[in-house]
């Protein structure tokens, strides 16, 4: 079972903590190990939008598998106030910055949402680390901490076990991507759809799934096919048994899918698939050829002539099984 900690101070913005929450929580119902926890260094906490949140203000024991997240909050005022400011009113205490500390030390993930990443800024966790944050406080971020190497016009950023996000709704970006790393693209394609959130947005590297890239459409014949192929794209799979799969004819599923995915044919599509966790293989030090086996190349051929061209499904691709 694998802890995720959301850290909820004064102001908490609803959906830098909702978002996570949302995505994270949908993992555990479909039967991932996940166990959801709000601390705080009090009982009651404030947020932005008016509603009162309850937090234990005992942390929990965490390990190298368990996530801390820390949701942003309000920067600034209403109604005439100040410029946004990373200064949101109370921070979090010298223990709880030392448990963020000590949690990243051995081996575990910690991640902020929007100005949240000021927490992370003061446990020093920023320091010689790309991040960032909301577009308005980037520059603040990047005064307050030179060390830290601010990372612009971008959702979110990796490094070394520290995960940042810029505003709001990329928070939900960010735990998606959470999820694909751990648990591979299919889950995370699944629960983007669960949530219907079939538009999965990049990072700051081309590491959002084709899985999800290509969810942004409400024809649920096509999500019905493209369940079937992210789960099983390695392998031969016909048009004729997508089509089954649907209910539909062939002729009818081409027709479909290429309308909702811009394009791309089913095979097509599978082909996507292929390269994109191919070319993630060889980033992890695997061999061309053991990538290509891996996911249903029959030889590593195909796979050097696709890489060889522009990625992604711009390809003018020819299929073969």
């Amino acid at each position: 079972m694998s802890r995720v900690v959301f850290v909820l101070l004064p102001g908490v913005h609803l959906l830098d903590l909702a978002g996570p929450a949302q995505v994270f929580s949908t993992a555990a119902d479909l039967g991932q190990p996940y166990r959801l926890g709000y601390v705080g260094e009090r009982e009651h906490i404030p947020s932005a939008q008016g509603v009162t949140l309850t937090a234990q203000t005992r942390w929990p024991d965490t390990g190298p598998e368990d996530l801390i997240v820390v949701p942003g909050r309000r920067t600034s005022t209403l109604d005439g106030g100040p410029e946004p400011t990373l200064d949101g009113g109370p921070e979090l205490g010298p223990e709880g910055l030392e448990r963020l500390r000590a949690h990243h030390a051995a081996g575990g993930t910690v991640a902020s949402v929007c100005s949240g990443a000021r927490t992370l800024g003061l446990a020093g966790l920023l320091d010689g680390r790309l991040c960032t944050t909301h577009h308005e406080l980037q520059d603040e971020l990047a005064t307050r901490y030179p060390r830290a190497t601010v990372v612009r016009d971008v959702l979110f950023t990796t490094d070394d076990g520290v995960v940042t996000s810029a505003g709001i709704a990329s928070g939900i970006d960010l735990a998606l991507h959470l999820l694909a790393v751990r648990h591979g693209p299919a889950l995370a394609a699944q629960v983007a759809r669960n949530m219907v959130v079939y538009a999965r947005r990049n990072g700051h590297e081309p590491q959002a799934s084709a899985m999800l890239r290509h969810r942004s459409h409400l024809d649920d014949s096509v999500h019905r096919v493209q369940d079937l192929i992210d789960a099983r794209f390695a392998e031969p799979l016909s048009l004729a048994y997508l089509a089954a799969g649907a209910g539909v004819s062939e002729r009818t599923l081409t027709r479909l899918f290429t309308r909702a995915t811009s394009g791309l044919t089913p095979l097509r599509y599978q082909q996507t698939l292929r390269l994109e966790r191919a070319e993630h293989l060889i980033s992890h030090g695997a061999t061309v050829e053991a990538a290509a086996r891996d996911v249903g190349f029959d030889d590593a051929r195909m796979l050097r002539r696709l890489r060889a061209r522009a990625p992604g499904d711009r390809l003018p691709v020819t299929i073969t099984q």
